[in-house]
């Protein structure tokens, strides 16, 4: 008659194991989930900010098709959720069906152990079981059982009870969870939905537009002689920078002045290896999403047509934000280029980030900068108000998105 106790003893063991669920909603899964939801945010209200601007019309078109992206990023996001809850509580509800079965041939060792004390009850009956011993150790033994029996009965029988609610409490819990992840899914892909509106409103404007095929072939071909012209001022900063370097190590070799050549060459490369070391955790420049890349992009709308490469990412932002230094270094120049406002260039030993369309700034040429200080505030040029960065090893630029730290 012990053995129905240790079979409960495993079972409540297995049963607080398997219903002891980790939550669905980990920190990391709200937190990618949080920043999807504020890079929409921003989006929107960048939209309709542009949304005024008659002639702003692709930039307009720029945001939104970055909205549609984020939001499907997000609405697939919810979908993994609710793929993980679904194989989960299906999981679970098996497992409750196999421990419900052991539970009610538990619960009918007890019926059988109730009704056997119920018809034994007769105080005579146990004296004799007490009497039939073969010695004094069974005998005893024995009569802690008969003692005990009853309270343990209704002990276990408690815990039974105890357990099935905390069961079936763990199987209403992962239902409510279901749900509210399936009502996630269909409120993102109502969005979903509404923003596609949104952008066939905007593809609609821009066919309009399309009529002004010679207009925009004169914007591309002054877009582009800006882009050439940028990239020929930073690479010429950047190589008198390098030329400034090595002019000052030759001078401190030559003069024999080690004191000095360990204040200079040295400091360069250990800034250097600071920067490189800090691949991929590097501070974003300012709080915004990624509204252009890195790379070459074919038009929005004569797609034919391939836009002039862009070495740097730009980052929608609202008007007036601060832009910020993204590591320790010096400012080598604060320029002013065509279609990027003012820019600010900061040596890293022997990297390079670069700061573009910028209406007020904050430093000068051979200001020592730190971390997040900020550097000035973005300009709304050409009806859009965006950040433009880079980041150059020497004299080569290389994608900033592999520099900073992941968003999400």
């Amino acid at each position: 008659m012990m053995r129905p106790l240790r079979i409960w003893a495993t079972l409540a063991i297995l049963l607080l194991g398997t219903f002891s669920l980790p939550a669905q909603n980990t920190a990391s899964q709200e937190s990618r989930r949080a920043a999807l939801r504020k890079e929409i945010a921003q989006l929107e209200k960048q939209i309709k900010e542009n949304q005024s601007r008659r002639d702003n019309a692709l930039g307009e078109l720029k945001l939104v098709r970055r909205q549609v992206a984020t939001r499907r990023e997000l609405v697939a996001e919810s979908d993994r959720e609710i793929r993980a809850l679904a194989d989960t509580i299906s999981a679970r509800q098996a497992d409750a069906e196999r421990l419900r079965k052991r539970l009610s041939t538990l619960e009918e060792h007890y019926r059988r152990l109730i009704r056997n004390a119920y018809k034994n009850r007769d105080a005579r009956l146990w004296f004799t079981y007490l009497l039939s011993s073969r010695d004094i150790g069974q005998a005893s033994r024995r009569y802690v059982y008969l003692r005990d029996l009853s309270a343990t009965m209704n002990a276990q029988g408690r815990k039974l009870k105890e357990v099935r609610a905390a069961l079936d409490e763990d199987l209403a819990r992962l239902s409510a969870l279901k749900k509210e992840a399936e009502e996630v899914r269909k409120a993102r892909e109502l969005e979903l939905k509404d923003l596609r509106s949104e952008e066939e409103r905007s593809d609609r404007l821009i066919a309009n537009l399309k009529k002004d095929r010679d207009r925009y072939q004169k914007q591309l071909e002054t877009k582009r002689k800006q882009v050439e012209a940028l990239n020929r001022e930073i690479e010429r900063i950047i190589a008198q920078a390098i030329e400034e370097a090595r002019r000052k190590e030759a001078a401190a070799g030559n003069s024999n002045k080690k004191s000095v050549a360990k204040d200079t060459r040295p400091l360069d490369v250990k800034l250097s290896g600071e920067f490189a070391a800090n691949k991929g955790k590097l501070p974003w420049p300012a709080d915004g999403p990624v509204v252009e890349s890195f790379g070459k992009h074919n038009h929005p709308v004569y797609t034919q047509l391939v836009m002039p490469a862009n070495n740097g990412v730009n980052i929608g932002l609202s008007p007036d934000a601060e832009v910020k230094a993204v590591f320790d270094g010096e400012v080598k120049r604060v320029i002013v280029m065509p279609g990027y406002g003012r820019c600010v260039l900061v040596q890293h030993g022997g990297y390079f980030s670069f700061y573009c369309k910028l209406g007020h700034v904050d430093v000068k040429s051979g200001d020592k900068v730190t971390t997040g200080q900020v550097l000035g505030r973005v300009d709304t040029i050409d009806g859009q108000t965006e950040l433009h960065f880079e980041v150059w090893k020497e004299k080569t630029p290389e994608n900033p998105e592999l520099w900073l730290r992941p968003k999400r």
